[in-house]
């Protein structure tokens, strides 16, 4: 149940802060869910702030006091750890395991076509974003709408193989 072009994109797992300690350890933000899971996805595409990439395999992650620990080949002092600092994590989308039945990666809704209940065009999802309270599709088309990501009252339906979300929202709003 996944988009099929989305499998073979790269995406954004995770991004480094930068040393922790002295022994080329990094500081490890992680977005996957649960957090520690970023380590089972390798391997790794790193890519820095000027969009240079290169991989990275035989990763370990721990958990530190404020958050996720890792380290990594051939990074072994703390000159080494804060040169990592700002980098993002990657993997391919098909390095994640099936979505459990009424979930879906943020990924695989981007790109998609929005209408409503009406049929009406809102244009594509741009992306989804978290409030705290719950998740918000974002469509964009002739303007930008905001949509809580909430099954059934507002996302009525999402089908991959149309390529198409249908939500219960009023045009005008």
């Amino acid at each position: 149940m996944n988009a099929p072009d989305s499998r073979q994109r790269m995406i954004t797992v995770g991004r480094l802060h930068g040393a922790f300690g002295v022994r080329g350890e990094v500081k490890l933000e992680s977005f996957t869910d649960p957090l520690r899971a970023i380590g089972k996805y390798q391997p790794w595409t790193l890519r820095d702030a000027r969009g240079v990439e290169r991989t990275c395999e035989g990763v370990r992650v721990r958990e530190g006091g404020k958050g996720l620990i890792a380290t990594m080949p051939g990074i072994e002092d703390k000159d080494a750890a804060d040169a990592l600092r700002g980098t993002e994590v990657l993997v391919p989308r098909s390095a994640l395991p099936p979505p459990a039945d009424g979930e879906y990666y943020w990924v695989d809704l981007e790109g998609l076509r929005v209408v409503n209940v009406e049929g009406v065009d809102f244009g594509i999802v741009s992306h989804l974003f978290s409030t705290g309270a719950n998740d918000v599709l974002v469509a964009q088309g002739e303007r930008e709408r905001m949509i809580p990501f909430v099954l059934p009252d507002y996302i009525r339906s999402v089908d991959f193989a149309a390529g198409i979300v249908t939500v219960d929202w009023d045009a005008d709003f």
